[in-house]
């Protein structure tokens, strides 16, 4: 029987990885095929939904210093915490509400802490929609002493490749930065990057990645963390290899298709490692960028395209269906 794995990552905004999943491999099933169907992410917002969701809630410092009910989970030894929760933009309530200076990843240090009171030996530090360019400073402030720290493997999963003293350049402005904030910033980052070579004998300015999340990751870095591809950490947790092995099809996409979604996403990601194991990829997509040259084993479609844009937006799940089922008889 011809089967097909389901790998969508969210649309932002109109509809979850795992309501995608899920309706895809309805539809195929339906239409007489075998599907697996695993909900992907890249370590960003929304990677601790693929996991099955928090299974912990603690109340921590939030960015701007009010206290926030942050979510995570708990997996026997290994602990997965999306710095979102405590340390987002969201939380302080966009760009607009939001004190580029003043916010710090103090609640994720805390969060990290009480994950290791409560056993935690493996963190999995999920980057994506800070608030904060502290270069991970407050974390740091909020974390176990580095000593504390060497018996526990830490692991920050990331999808960009941004240099720490450039991440108030690349990023400040959608956190609200205005131009002078910015030069502000930049000048705490390249200060910083001599505290943690005085303190803990990292450099941490040319290390590919180390700026995500305003730097946290650098700071992360600096305590011995680890920097691993975002979708890679949570693609071998959900045994993707072997899903892939003996399929015949596999169908992905995200919201917006462009030439970052080949350098760390979710569609690029699975391409890759569907190309591995010889096996085509239909990519269905909310919009795209024409120009993007795409790998051979992957088609594309556009719901916008197809469907126009109101309706990409608003019956997200009801066309991705429907394709599906259009789709079923040429796989």
């Amino acid at each position: 029987m011809t089967r097909v794995v389901v790998g969508f990552d969210k649309f932002r905004g109109s509809a979850t990885a795992t309501d995608l999943v899920d309706a895809g491999v309805r539809a195929l099933e339906t239409a007489g095929l075998k599907a697996d169907g695993v909900p992907l992410a890249d370590g960003g917002e929304g990677s601790l939904d693929v996991l099955g969701g928090p299974n912990k809630v603690t109340t921590v410092s939030g960015p701007l210093g009010d206290p926030v009910d942050a979510g995570w989970r708990l997996d026997g030894k290994d602990a997965f915490i999306e710095m979102s929760a405590a340390s987002g933009l969201t939380v302080v309530g966009g760009p607009e509400r939001n004190d580029p200076l003043a916010a710090d990843t103090f609640g994720t240090g805390e969060l990290i802490s009480t994950s290791i009171e409560l056993g935690a030996r493996r963190v999995f530090v999920l980057l994506g929609g800070s608030a904060t360019t502290d270069g991970g400073w407050g974390a740091v402030r909020g974390m176990p002493p580095a000593p504390r720290l060497k018996e526990i493997e830490l692991v920050v999963a990331c999808d960009v490749r941004t240099l720490f003293t450039e991440a108030a350049e690349v990023f400040g402005p959608q956190k609200g930065a205005s131009a002078a904030q910015i030069k502000m910033l930049t000048r705490r980052l390249d200060r910083l990057v001599q505290v943690y070579s005085e303190t803990y004998g990292v450099d941490v300015s040319e290390l590919p990645g180390a700026g995500a999340a305003g730097g946290l990751a650098g700071g992360l870095v600096a305590l011995g963390a680890r920097l691993e591809s975002g979708f890679e950490v949570l693609a071998e947790r959900a045994e993707l290899d072997q899903l892939l092995e003996g399929a015949d099809l596999a169908v992905t996409g995200e919201g917006f298709l462009d030439a970052e979604s080949f350098n760390g996403k979710v569609v690029g990601g699975l391409a890759g490692w569907a190309e591995a194991a010889d096996v085509p990829v239909l990519a269905i997509v909310g919009d795209r960028d024409p120009d993007v040259d795409l790998p051979s084993n992957v088609e594309v479609i556009s719901l916008v395209e197809r469907f126009g844009r109101e309706a990409a937006f608003d019956r997200t799940v009801e066309l991705v269906t429907t394709l599906l089922v259009e789709r079923a008889d040429q796989i």
